[in-house]
């Protein structure tokens, strides 16, 4: 009955309503993720401009353990979705537990490796000899926790998945709100620096995993973590791994591309650095609203996809759009208005306020051209069109913005570095046009076939 229950829920509620519900404690999970990210950079900040841009260097490694927990996660969950529209729960308690468990092994494989190579890892990232000393403290931290980091990915989307976004919302910001408070007390009144701020952030990764947890152990899920459902065989780790290609090109290249951007960047000194660095994190809690809802979305395309309710998929993604638009485009324009104050927050320094204002406010213009690219990235991977959402994914960080941030630095540079986000954004939502176009023709034509569906 419960299960039926919510089988209905996902798949007969109004769908305005339901991706509100789905959404909106996404998007306080996600603006909590982002909020105590950005507390390591304040409290970091007031240490000198060195330290604030080891944040940015180990900004890469976070993006490395999230491709890979994103990857499992979004991989299981968006098959998890369409196998509960089709009501197979016992194959998505399979997809569940294998994912849980690759994903746990892999952060384990990432923590040995990342400490045995720190140093020369710290470098490729961009970190320069005297960000050096602080990035490999923190970083150390951050590899510690990468096991908890990794697989709280894969519990954290399954929850969301299913339609269960409120308990995934209770451990992201259980987690969040510690580390806020860790940093507090390690940095301000126990004098840590920058060690503080790691060992925040590692207790609050461990904390948030293990509320994760519970709300499998509870069976609070359709799903199960039980080892004796995993399956490490070629058929469900390769489905599971192509359904999460586009997480891993999108996380992988933001890694990617933070490095060169730091390298790119860090010829103009430390405090470019660090600039960069700060006007990401506020770009990025800007645009985790628009992620927020977007993830809102996925269950709901997931479930209607598999249950072939077609119209319901074409009524999310435009809801989505419009919803995402608004909340973007007024946090957009507060923070553009105010992009001085912004940064001054993170590194009161004139020279990092300088480099940081032109930046940020380019990015604030650029993310008006985000949503849309957004509803079609969860779009496609949550009704598993592999080949689009792995493309598209690529583009905003990667295939799009590597080149643009070369040739802008090699032709204008520190202004080209500045402008480079915003034009790849621009240029990625130009490319999903005719991607959006093909879908939705073809499922409009489904539609008349059988307008059930």
């Amino acid at each position: 009955m419960k299960y039926k229950t919510q089988y209905d829920m996902m798949t007969q509620k109004p769908v305005p309503s339901l991706i509100v519900k789905l959404g909106i404690p996404t998007m306080i999970s996600m603006f909590v993720t982002t909020l105590y990210n950005m507390a390591d950079s304040y409290f970091v900040g007031q240490i000198n401009t060195s330290a604030s841009g080891a944040t940015s260097v180990v900004l890469g490694l976070m993006a490395i353990l999230q491709a890979m927990g994103f990857m499992f996660g979004h991989g299981s969950g968006s098959i998890i979705s369409r196998k509960l529209g089709q009501k197979d729960i016992e194959s998505a308690r399979r997809y569940s537990a294998t994912g849980f468990y690759s994903a746990l092994f892999i952060g384990f494989i990432i923590l040995v490796l990342g400490s045995i190579l720190l140093t020369p890892l710290m470098v490729l990232l961009g970190s320069t000899e005297t960000i050096l000393p602080y990035a490999k403290t923190y970083a150390m931290c951050i590899l510690c926790a990468a096991p908890a980091l990794v697989s709280s990915c894969v519990m954290n989307n399954i929850l969301r998945y299913e339609g269960r976004a409120f308990f995934a919302m209770i451990g992201l910001t259980s987690g969040g709100v510690v580390n806020i408070f860790l940093d507090a007390l390690f940095m301000q009144k126990m004098n840590m620096g920058i060690l503080g701020a790691g060992l925040a952030t590692a207790i609050s990764q461990y904390l948030s995993w293990f509320i994760l947890l519970t709300m499998f152990i509870l069976k609070k899920t359709q799903t199960s973590l039980s080892f004796k459902y995993a399956k490490f065989n070629i058929s469900t780790l390769g489905d599971i791994i192509t359904t999460g290609l586009p997480s891993l090109a999108r996380q992988g290249l933001a890694s990617i591309s933070t490095m060169l951007l730091n390298n790119a960047a860090g010829v103009y000194g430390d405090a470019a650095i660090a600039a960069m660095g700060i006007a990401n994190r506020v770009s990025m809690f800007i645009f985790s609203a628009a992620l927020g809802i977007g993830q809102g979305f996925q269950p709901v395309a997931g479930f209607n996809f598999g249950a072939k309710k077609y119209k319901r998929v074409r009524q999310g993604f435009f809801f989505t759009l419009v919803f995402g638009s608004i909340m973007l485009g007024i946090a957009s324009m507060a923070v553009f208005f105010n992009a001085g104050a912004c940064i001054q927050v993170f590194r009161d320094d004139p020279e990092v306020i300088k480099i940081g204002i032109p930046a940020l406010q380019a990015q604030c213009i650029g993310l008006f051209f985000v949503p849309f690219q957004v509803c079609n990235n969860m779009m496609f991977q949550s009704i598993g069109y592999k080949f689009n959402a792995t493309f598209l994914s690529s583009l905003r960080n990667g295939l799009f913005f590597i080149p643009v941030l070369l040739l802008a630095s090699y032709l204008f540079g520190l202004p080209g570095i500045q402008v480079s986000q915003a034009a790849a954004d621009v240029l990625t939502c130009l490319t999903c046009i005719p991607f959006t176009v093909s879908f939705f023709s073809k499922i409009s034509k489904e539609s008349i076939k059988d307008p059930a569906k």
